[in-house]
């Protein structure tokens, strides 16, 4: 795939994209080509947009199309790492995940699942925007399928609750199904920023008891960056590692379009920072969670999930550095 050069369809005259004006153009992630197919893709950038697994406030099924558009606003080069990620990995947005199954939260995870393996037999690094939480589960039954992943998580919640009015399949149970499952390993995953109030103590329980380290926003600010960076690398190590990030792991002053916002979470500047010091590790993919515009008429929220979402892109493309 050539990157970043088109032609007009129109004119006939050759032109890239990256340098027109951030308004113009197709929204893509980041203004990616948009791709139709995964061939000769090293990153595939994939919209998931369902809240169907939502407990309470919906609206993250926007999230992909609204991160799009914020997402305009990135431009090429990280200049706080020096990273040009379209140097060094072949880079497209893949579209969505096609769901038929509009009203149906098991059916979903079977279409997303499917999805994923296609991306995975291709040898692609998937980055997804959300979407609810639960997405990740399905995500999971591709990439863990034949070796359990490691995972460094932003959230507020664990996401390890149990049965919730009758389903094992929402937003608060993605990791508990994927630890019972053997797709995820709890004792190289890490939990960052957990907080607020609880009605029981279920989650945080199962992750505690099955090997994660939870690390609650009160240790986060005890510690500083570096320090918790230095833990994530240890628990995480040199195995294949994912990276999600539920934009409710930020304080809502930050991001108050997502559906469960809980009050003194981290800042985007320490999200930036901790994410970047995981530069360097064996990262298979990630996702940016629960950006729900609707509840965020000023679009910050978008802007945020994009910047986060662009940070991870940077720590992927280096998988690909020669």
């Amino acid at each position: 795939m050539t990157r970043y050069k088109k032609t007009s369809p129109v004119t006939g005259q050759p032109y890239e994209p990256m340098k027109e004006p951030r308004f113009a153009e197709i929204a893509t992630f980041m203004r990616a080509p948009l791709a139709q197919s995964l061939e000769d893709l090293d990153i595939a950038l994939i919209g998931v947009p369902t809240d169907l697994g939502v407990t309470n406030r919906p609206g993250a099924r926007h999230g992909p199309r609204e991160i799009r558009n914020a997402s305009s606003l990135m431009r090429i080069f990280n200049v706080a790492t020096n990273v040009n990620p379209y140097e060094l990995a072949r880079i497209a947005d893949v579209g969505d995940v096609q769901m038929p199954s509009r009203y149906d939260l098991e059916a979903q995870i079977a279409e997303i699942a499917a999805f994923y393996r296609h991306v995975v037999e291709a040898g692609v690094l998937p980055l997804s925007a959300g979407g609810d939480h639960s997405i990740t589960y399905p995500i999971f039954q591709a990439l863990g399928a034949k070796q359990p992943v490691g995972m460094v998580h932003v959230d507020a919640h664990c996401d390890t609750w149990g049965e919730f009015s009758g389903s094992k399949y929402h937003h608060g149970a993605p990791f508990r199904l994927a630890v019972e499952e053997g797709l995820l390993d709890p004792r190289r995953t890490i939990q960052i920023g957990i907080r607020g109030g609880q009605n029981f103590m279920d989650g945080i329980e199962f992750s505690q008891k099955s090997g994660m380290r939870v690390m609650f926003i009160d240790e986060f600010a005890d510690l500083g960056v570096d320090k918790v960076i230095e833990e994530a690398r240890k628990i995480v190590g040199d195995g294949p590692t994912y990276i999600s990030f539920d934009v409710d792991g930020l304080d809502p002053v930050y991001a108050p379009g997502t559906g469960t916002p809980e009050v003194g979470g981290i800042t985007t500047l320490d999200a930036q920072r901790l994410l970047r010091g995981l530069r360097g590790l064996n990262l298979i993919g990630g996702d940016v969670v629960e950006v729900a515009p609707p509840l965020d008429p000023s679009g910050n929220t978008a802007l945020v999930g994009a910047t986060m979402m662009f940070e991870i892109l940077c720590l992927l493309a280096e998988r690909f550095e020669q």
